[in-house]
């Protein structure tokens, strides 16, 4: 274990070899520290059970979410729409981390709770109105390491990584357009995980 946490990874390398953009920086918080911020996440966010509208038919999941911003932002997908909370003290420092490693800015942030490896999400793109085009998203990893794979839309390419306790991984560029994305569930992960999406709302007003 104490291997893996010190390898070290080139945050500019694309991980993807066509057609979008995604950076692994790897363990980017310290184990101690991860730790304190991991505990704080799991007792300290206003967890709630995620919901989703699937033909019709509202569906609740064992995934709980949270969803916090600069403003009330509204954010739609599945047919919810959800209002962000201010942010937390915490959620502050992860974010001014999350913007020096990786250069982005953001302005808000969707957090998921997978209680163990049987909890997931399916294949999936984040290209929801609401989202800047092409804009970072910055997804920040607490708790059970966890497989995250994509999967090219027409070629059905595969890219495959394992997210580690106090890694960053951002998306970008043309990559939801082209790629889906996943946590496919597994029987070997018993411990939960964290799992902070740093992203940019904008409004149907903004210029950009």
């Amino acid at each position: 274990m104490n291997e893996l946490f010190e390898r070290e990874y080139d945050g500019s390398v694309n991980l993807l070899p066509y057609e979008g953009t995604v950076n692994y920086y790897g363990r980017i918080i310290q184990l101690p520290e991860a730790d304190a911020y991991f505990n704080t996440l799991i007792h300290r966010i206003e967890w709630k059970h995620d919901e989703a509208v699937i033909f019709g038919k509202r569906i609740t999941t064992k995934r709980k979410v949270a969803w916090y911003g600069d403003e009330e932002f509204e954010y739609t997908y599945s047919n919810i729409t959800k209002r962000a909370l201010p942010w937390s003290p915490e959620l502050l420092e992860l974010k001014e981390i999350a913007e020096r490693v990786t250069g982005e800015q953001f302005n808000s942030c969707l957090l998921n709770l997978y209680h163990a490896g049987d909890e997931g999400m399916a294949w999936h793109s984040d290209g929801e109105k609401d989202l800047k085009k092409h804009g970072a998203i910055g997804s920040m990893s607490f708790g059970a390491e966890r497989k995250f794979m994509f999967k090219h839309k027409k070629s059905k390419e595969t890219v495959s990584l394992i997210l580690e306790h106090g890694s960053m991984l951002v998306m970008k560029d043309a990559t939801q357009d082209h790629w889906l994305h996943r946590l496919p569930p597994t029987k070997l992960v018993s411990a939960p995980r964290v799992n902070l999406t740093f992203r940019t709302i904008v409004r149907a007003t903004s210029v950009l």
